[in-house]
């Protein structure tokens, strides 16, 4: 009896302990984070909605190639697949249909040029015959567009522009004077597609019969040059760009008749010194609409052009004080049978929606208040609404919204709190919803107009069932008042055995720049999980939107203009003293972290701000404006020549005397973006003040320093760089 009791107590306790110990959680280590994927995200790739709103196309990839297939929108089956790459023996990476879904042109072996640039070998596939058509016998070539008659393909090869008649294979060149670091058509040059997020530059008409493009002279634009690595001799490789102050590229808008073989030049104004970054086909073949901007980009001017004559009138002219943000309000659309356009513009002071008629007088605000609209997602004409995203909700969040073109009836479709993104039909009748927040993997799901869920496409099961594995912090949300009594938003991530009657040293995430936000309810990516990583070694990782950031308002973001980097790095250093307040903050060991403007921003708050940040890790850092492009540096500090002092007050190179904490710098050598020449010089600088930091280079990477064993090394560095300095 005894012995049996005894026995039962023991197995008992044996069970308790196994299921105890099942339950412990693991910490996170970097080989999770960057070697094994245990934290990488699912999504549904490639979604085109087809033309009768039936269906929508997928790209998948599975171990005979890629696929591209035919979904039932009210179903969610797959009914057929349209393309079948493995069948065709191409393994194809992208692509897109004719707008009557008869052909489709898919893109293979791929190469990358630029951020947004690429050239590849394309084939055109009939879809009823399954053949697919070679062009150009496999050279590799840029942008290949098919033609709304289906007849042809646009595409730039070597700096000109082409097209290509499908029933013959005949190709015809439209220009002729292309040339590498001169002349560019149909393509943009280096700083358009940076900072104009765009890489293609031609336009077919509607009916297929002309092809308008701009062409870039960057004849006189200043070189750069990046040595490569690897070889006995190193190489140069030498491209246009244009750093402040300095030659932009000649541009100018030319539209082609295809059955005349004629080129009209469009006129777009005596001034030279411009930006002509948007062309549009305004509703018919015979008008094309276009934009323009000074230098300084404080004016932004909308045109109509006759596409026979090249003849050009001003529409709609918007002028600031400080500047019009292009990339911000890049959401002009042309309704149908002249019934004038849709746009946003920060106007008011809050980015909104406006309905203007075809000579550009408005008609009315349709959104108005104390947010902004992130994003137009789509017109339905005949139901006369507009689906929208905005920060109405919180400038944490983005929410999806519909409202009706006369400013009537807005619905909330979209009851989640946290960051949606929208994919919506032509027909405007189905939706389809990224979703995610803080605590929530991304979620794909198939709606309903109205909101009506249809069916999950990607719930992220596998990764849910990782995380839970694991004892991950929780990012909680904040916001403190400034000396100024600016309130800001800011997230702590704290290890999840937290006690407050411990102190803890902090890491300072930031970027910082104009427009942009760290700070967001929305499911992050191996960033944050070698956060989680440094929160379960011990640390509260913090990140703060300083001024300048977006979702706040006009007046907010732009208080920077002309002066950047003094409000922004004031403001982390405000997050900083607040954290320093709390009782459980070690106030001796604050660090901070960025790559890019908050590279910037960390090795110029570790200077500026010595007696609060004890280390900082800038990775590919700009040291100051003077070495950045055009367009992004001249919109917010104007040119060198009319503010020096806005380039030279708060560079890092300026207050290398002030160091007194730990600096590790790092940098890409092939970076052609933030040039290694930013890291250079403020080493030289530092070197010349007698101040010790550390550093590391890695050859030949970008901007985004990636690339083989390149990401875990870079965090390994990071890593051990703070367990030794903070």
């Amino acid at each position: 009896m005894y012995q049996s009791k005894l026995a039962a107590i023991i197995l008992m306790l044996l069970f308790s302990t196994g299921e105890a110990f099942s339950q412990i959680q693991k910490h996170v280590t970097l080989e999770d984070v960057f070697k094994s994927d245990v934290f990488s995200q699912k999504s549904v790739y490639g979604i085109n909605w087809m033309r009768d709103g039936k269906y929508y196309s997928s790209l998948r990839r599975d171990v005979t190639g890629p696929k591209v297939l035919k979904v039932n929108v009210a179903t969610g089956e797959e009914e057929a697949i349209l393309i079948d790459g493995g069948a065709l023996g191409i393994n194809f990476s992208s692509y897109a249909f004719n707008p009557d879904e008869t052909k489709a042109l898919i893109a293979s072996d791929v190469e990358s040029i630029y951020r947004r640039s690429s050239k590849g070998v394309f084939h055109v596939v009939d879809l009823e015959s399954g053949n697919a058509q070679k062009l150009m016998d496999g050279e590799k070539i840029m942008y290949a567009t098919l033609s709304p008659d289906n007849d042809k393909v646009a595409f730039v090869k070597d700096n000109d522009l082409y097209y290509v008649n499908l029933s013959d294979n005949q190709v015809t060149r439209i220009t002729n004077d292309g040339e590498w670091n001169k002349i560019i058509n149909g393509a943009a040059d280096w700083v358009y597609e940076e900072e104009f997020s765009m890489s293609k530059a031609f336009e077919w008409s509607p009916d297929g019969s002309k092809i308008a493009f701009i062409k870039f002279d960057e004849t006189e634009v200043p070189e750069f040059n990046m040595q490569t690595w690897g070889k006995l001799y190193p190489e140069d490789y030498k491209f246009k760009y244009p750093k402040a102050g300095e030659k932009n590229a000649l541009v100018s808008i030319h539209i082609h008749d295809l059955k005349n073989t004629l080129t009209a030049k469009v006129y777009t104004g005596e001034e030279e010194d411009i930006y002509l970054p948007r062309i549009y086909w305004a509703g018919s073949s015979d008008n094309l609409a276009f934009l323009r901007m000074n230098r300084l980009q404080n004016q932004l001017d909308l045109f109509y052009a006759n596409a026979s004559s090249g003849s050009s009138k001003l529409i709609l002219q918007e002028k600031a004080d400080t500047y019009v943000d292009l990339n911000y309000n890049d959401d002009l659309r042309f309704l149908e049978d002249n019934r004038g356009f849709i746009r946003t513009s920060e106007q008011d002071g809050f980015k909104h929606i406006y309905h203007h008629d075809n000579d550009g007088k408005m008609i009315r605000q349709i959104t108005k208040g104390n947010w902004e609209v992130s994003n137009l997602v789509a017109i339905d004409e005949k139901g006369k609404k507009i689906y929208y995203i905005s920060t109405e909700q919180s400038p944490l969040e983005r929410n999806f919204f519909v409202i009706g073109m006369d400013g009537k009836n807005k619905k909330l479709l979209g009851s989640e709190k946290g960051t949606y993104r929208i994919n919506m039909s032509k027909d405007n009748k189905y939706f389809i919803a990224d979703f995610s927040n803080a605590n929530t993997p991304l979620k794909v799901t198939l709606h309903e107009a109205s909101g009506k869920e249809i069916k999950v496409l990607e719930d992220n099961q596998r990764l849910r069932d990782n995380v839970a594995k694991y004892a991950l912090g929780n990012k909680e949300f904040f916001e403190f008042e400034t000396v100024d009594g600016t309130m800001l938003n800011g997230y702590v991530l704290k290890p999840s055995d937290f006690d407050e009657s411990k102190q803890y040293p902090v890491l300072m995430y930031v970027y910082g720049g104009p427009g942009s936000q760290t700070v967001t309810n929305s499911w992050g990516g191996s960033r944050d999980f070698w956060h989680q990583h440094l929160a379960q070694e011990g640390y509260l990782i913090v990140s703060v939107d300083n001024r300048g950031t977006g979702a706040r308002g006009r007046e907010f973001k732009h208080v920077t203009y002309a002066n950047l980097g003094k409000y922004e790095v004031e403001d982390q250093i405000a997050g900083a003293k607040y954290l320093a307040s709390l009782p459980y903050v070690d106030a001796s060991r604050i660090g901070i972290w960025g790559w890019s403007y908050g590279g910037y921003m960390s090795s110029l708050g570790l200077m500026v701000g010595s007696d609060v940040f004890k280390t900082a890790i800038a990775v590919a850092p700009v040291t100051t404006w003077r070495y950045y492009d055009t367009i992004y540096t001249e919109r917010y500090l104007q040119t060198p020549q009319l503010n020096a002092a806005g380039y030279d007050d708060n560079s890092p190179i300026t207050h290398v005397n002030k160091l007194k904490g730990d600096l590790m710098l790092i940098h890409g050598t092939g970076d052609d973006n933030v040039h290694f020449q930013n890291a250079v010089d403020l080493a030289d600088a530092l070197i010349k003040a007698d101040k010790q930091f550390e550093t590391m280079f890695y050859p030949n990477r970008n901007h985004g320093i990636y690339g083989g064993n390149t990401t875990w090394h870079l965090y390994s560095l990071m890593t051990d760089f703070i367990k030794r300095k903070l």
